[in-house]
C-alpha cells in the first residue's frame, strides 16, 4: 500500500445499505483522508445506522435519477462515487461522462460483460474453464442442472432441477434463465486488485465455507497458486481498474469451473482487509494514479459473519454517571465496550462522572487499570443508607450501573434513563 497522500476525498457510497456498501464503510470510515457519505432508496435499510450522513435517491430506472445524483454530488462536493450494487455499477459506468464525480470501477465494457453470466462464459470459455451451458430444455443430456438468471446476484432465483419436468417449471419462473451443468464441489472467491499499468498486484483466494442467500458468511484463505493463472487469464481478456473478484467451484472430478466475475468490492473482502489489503482505499488510489504497493501480514485468519444490532433512539444527555465495580471493572478486567462508549462521550464533549461505592482506594484502582484521567469527576459514595441519587445533580444525565436497586432508586427519584452493561450496545454510535 502506498503511503497515504495529503489529500481529502469526499466519497459517496451508492447504495450504502448493501453488504457491499457496509464493507466499504468498514474499510474507509477510519481513513483520515476520506469523508464518507451514503445514498440509497427511501426504504428501511442499514445505511443510516453506520453512515453519519445518508441521503435518499430515486431508483436508477426512474426518470431524473441522474439529475438527482448530480445534484447530491454537487451539494456534497463528492469526488468519488462507489457503486455498491451490480445494476447501479453498470448504470454509473455507462453514464460516467455525465456524472460530476469519478466512478470507482473498471471500464464500461468490463462492467457490461461481467453483469451477464452468458456473456462472461462466451467471452472467457477459451481462456478459463466455464460450466457447460445448455441452450434449451431439449439439449439437456444430464441431470441435475443448475438454473440461474443471466444477470442475477446473491443466489436470487437460482434453482437445482433434478429432471425434465422440474426444469420446465423452473424455466417459467426464472427471468432470462441460464441452464448450466451442476457443479457440486467446494466454492471459492478470489479477491483481486489490478493497477491499469502494473497489472494484478494482489490475488487472494478464500474458501466459501458457509453461504447464506449467496453471501459468504464463513470464509478462510487458501493457497492462491492454483487461482493466480486464472486471474491473469481473465485479465488478459477483460480490463480491470482497482478491486474485483471472481468465483470458481469444483465439479465432480475436482476441476475448477468459473461461476462469475464482478468488478467491485465484495462483502467478505473484509478477510483480506484484515490481513492488510484495503480494497476500497486502494481503488481510490488507483483512480488517483498514485504509486501502489500491497503488503499483507502472514497470519492464519478466518472470517465469520452474523447479524449485528444497531439502534436509533431519542436519547439526549450531557452527563454520564458510571459505576466502577462490576460495571466498568468486571471480574478484575476493564469492560472494553463501556470504555468505547466513554471515549465516544469524550469525543462528543459529554461530562463523565464516576459514581462509586468502591471499598478500596479508588484512585489506586483506576491507576492500576490505566483509567486515570478518563473522568471529569470521581464521586465516592458513603456506605448505605446513603443513596447514589443524592449525588446526581443534573437532569440531562444517564446512569450506567450493574445494580438494579441503584438504577431503580435513581430512575424513580430523578426520572433519568438508567442502563446496565447488557444495554450498552444501544448507546454505541457506529456512524462514520
Amino acid at each position: 500500500m502506498t503511503d497515504r497522500p495529503q489529500r481529502h476525498f469526499r466519497v459517496l457510497v451508492f447504495p450504502g445499505g448493501t453488504e457491499i456498501g457496509l464493507e466499504i464503510n468498514c474499510a474507509l470510515r477510519d481513513c483520515k483522508e476520506v469523508q464518507l457519505f451514503s445514498a440509497g432508496l427511501g426504504i428501511p435499510n442499514h445505511a443510516p445506522y453506520v453512515y453519519a450522513q445518508h441521503f435518499e435517491l430515486p431508483r436508477i430506472e426512474a426518470p431524473g435519477w441522474l439529475e438527482a445524483l448530480n445534484d447530491l454530488v454537487s451539494r456534497l462536493s463528492i469526488r468519488y462515487v462507489f457503486p455498491a450494487y451490480d445494476d447501479v455499477l453498470v448504470a454509473l459506468a455507462g453514464n460516467s461522462e455525465r456524472i460530476n464525480a469519478k466512478i470507482v470501477t473498471s471500464p464500461l465494457e468490463t462492467c457490461i460483460v461481467t453483469r451477464s453470466k452468458g456473456q462472461t462464459y462466451r467471452r472467457l470459455r477459451d481462456v478459463v474453464p466455464v460450466p457447460k451451458v445448455y441452450e434449451m430444455l431439449d439439449s439437456v443430456d444430464r441431470y441435475p442442472v443448475f438454473v440461474k438468471p443471466d444477470s442475477g446476484q446473491g443466489s436470487q432465483n437460482t434453482h437445482l432441477a433434478h429432471d425434465r419436468c422440474e426444469l420446465a417449471l423452473t424455466l417459467r419462473q426464472v427471468p432470462k434463465p441460464l441452464i448450466l451443468e451442476y457443479v457440486p464441489g467446494d466454492e471459492y472467491t478470489i479477491d483481486c486488485f489490478s493497477d491499469r499499468e502494473q497489472g494484478i498486484l494482489f490475488c487472494g483466494a478464500r474458501l466459501r465455507e458457509r453461504v447464506r442467500s449467496g453471501i459468504s458468511v464463513g470464509t478462510s484463505p487458501v493457497a492462491s497458486g492454483e487461482f493466480e493463472g486464472y486471474a491473469r487469464a481473465i485479465s488478459s481478456v477483460l480490463e480491470f481498474h482497482g478491486a474485483w473478484f471472481f468465483q470458481m467451484k469444483r465439479d465432480e472430478q475436482g476441476s475448477l469451473k468459473l461461476l462469475e466475475i464482478a468488478p467491485r468490492i465484495a462483502g467478505a473482502m473484509a478477510l483480506h482487509r484484515a490481513m492488510g489489503v484495503n480494497f476500497p482505499l486502494l481503488s481510490i488510489y488507483e483512480q488517483e494514479r498514485l504509486p501502489i504497493r500491497v503488503m499483507t501480514n502472514a497470519l492464519q485468519i478466518s472470517l465469520d459473519r452474523a447479524l449485528v444490532n444497531r439502534y436509533r433512539h431519542n436519547l439526549h444527555y450531557d452527563v454520564v454517571y458510571v459505576d466502577l465495580d462490576d460495571t466498568l471493572i468486571v471480574r478484575g478486567r476493564v469492560n472494553p465496550r463501556l470504555i468505547a462508549f466513554l471515549y465516544q462521550c469524550i469525543n462528543n464533549h459529554k461530562r463523565l462522572v464516576l459514581l462509586t461505592r468502591h471499598a478500596e482506594n479508588t484512585e489506586q484502582t483506576l491507576r492500576s487499570h490505566r483509567l486515570l484521567g478518563v473522568f471529569d469527576q470521581v464521586v465516592c459514595v458513603p456506605p448505605r443508607p446513603a443513596c447514589k441519587s443524592e449525588f446526581v445533580t443534573e437532569s440531562n444525565a444517564i446512569l450506567i450501573d450493574d445494580s438494579f436497586s441503584e438504577r431503580c432508586a435513581i430512575s424513580t427519584k430523578l426520572g433519568i434513563p438508567t442502563f446496565d452493561c447488557s444495554m450498552l450496545e444501544m448507546l454505541l454510535d457506529h456512524r462514520a
